[in-house]
């Protein structure tokens, strides 16, 4: 009895499935998709995604600590401390340290940061009005739901 040989593709296919069916190949490939004409937008004023997440989080928030923009963001504490830095410079955020907690400091969004999200927001609406008109409301709604609920899943 004589057995097949595998090429090295089908054995890498066979022991995890197409890459056309990972869900973080397809993750990616939807983030990319999405962000193109974001970071198309972004590039008219030159901030970078991660400001501009940043931007979107504080202000959403109002004031917040630290921790909780380097969550809703989704980048790294010390990786968020050297973008506030940067765009505490610019006048994009301001920081200060909180008054009950002295280790705990606070941003905010300045006026020249919420003028940014301004004059971007007519842009980011047509966007998203595309991606709606393209996709649907309800899928978008309902992939947004699953998204959350994937987001819960513990390994």
């Amino acid at each position: 009895m004589m057995e097949k040989t595998l090429s090295r593709s089908e054995s890498a296919a066979k022991r995890f499935g197409p890459t056309s069916r990972s869900l973080p190949i397809a993750l990616l490939r939807t983030r990319e998709a999405i962000m193109a004409p974001i970071r198309e937008m972004l590039q008219e004023s030159g901030i970078s995604e991660q400001q501009w997440r940043i931007l979107r989080v504080v202000d959403e928030a109002g004031e917040i600590e630290q921790t909780a923009i380097a969550q809703g963001a989704c980048l790294q504490l010390p990786s968020l401390t050297r973008i506030l830095r940067s765009m505490e410079a610019d006048g994009f955020i301001s920081r200060r340290n909180d008054e009950a907690d002295r280790r705990r400091t606070l941003v905010s969004v300045t006026e020249n940061g919420r003028s940014l999200i301004a004059d971007h927001q007519p842009r980011n609406a047509e966007i998203f009005k595309r991606l709606e008109a393209e996709f649907g409301r309800e899928k978008l709604e309902q992939l947004l739901d699953l998204l959350e609920d994937l987001q819960k899943v513990r390994f």
